[in-house]
C-alpha cells in the first residue's frame, strides 16, 4: 500500500499563481487543497490539519500575516509549518509572525518545492517519504 502524500492548504488570491502552485506540488507528489481567506483555513486546520501551510500575505478575512499570528497561538496547530509567499518584501514580519519560510514571487519551480520539502522535513523528518523528499 503506497503511503498518503503530504496534504498541504494553500492560501492564494490569483487564480494562475494557485494552478502553477497546484501543478508543481502535486507533480512533486503533495496533495493540495485551496482557499481564497485566512478565515476558511483557519476553519480547516482545526477539523483537518496539514503538513503545511502556504499563504499569500494579501488575502481576504484574515490576512496572511495574521493567519501566521493565530495559527502560532493556538496549541493545536502551532507546529504546522507556514511559508509565506508574496509579492511583497515581509520576511522580516512573515518570520515575526511565526512564518518557517519566506518566498517572494514570482513563483520559480526548484526554490518553491525545495522550500516546502525543507519545511516539512524541519518540522518532522519521518513525514517524507524517499519519492517527496529527494525529487
Amino acid at each position: 500500500m503506497l503511503p498518503i502524500p503530504p496534504l498541504i492548504f494553500i492560501a492564494e488570491r490569483d487564480d494562475v499563481v494557485r494552478e502553477l502552485q497546484r501543478y508543481f506540488l502535486e507533480k512533486a507528489g503533495f496533495l493540495t487543497e485551496f482557499f481564497s481567506d485566512g478565515e476558511t483555513v483557519l476553519e480547516k486546520c482545526r477539523t483537518n490539519p496539514p503538513k503545511l501551510i502556504i499563504t499569500e500575505i494579501l488575502i481576504p478575512k484574515i490576512d496572511g500575516l495574521a493567519l501566521c499570528r493565530r495559527l502560532k497561538a493556538d496549541t493545536a496547530t502551532q507546529d504546522i509549518p507556514i511559508v509565506v509567499f508574496s509579492i511583497l518584501n515581509a520576511g522580516a514580519r512573515a518570520a515575526e509572525a511565526g512564518a518557517k519560510a519566506f518566498l517572494r514571487k514570482p513563483l520559480v519551480e526548484s526554490t518553491f518545492i525545495a522550500t516546502i520539502r525543507a519545511s516539512i522535513a524541519a518540522q518532522s523528518p519521518d513525514i517524507l517519504e524517499p519519492q517527496w523528499a529527494s525529487q
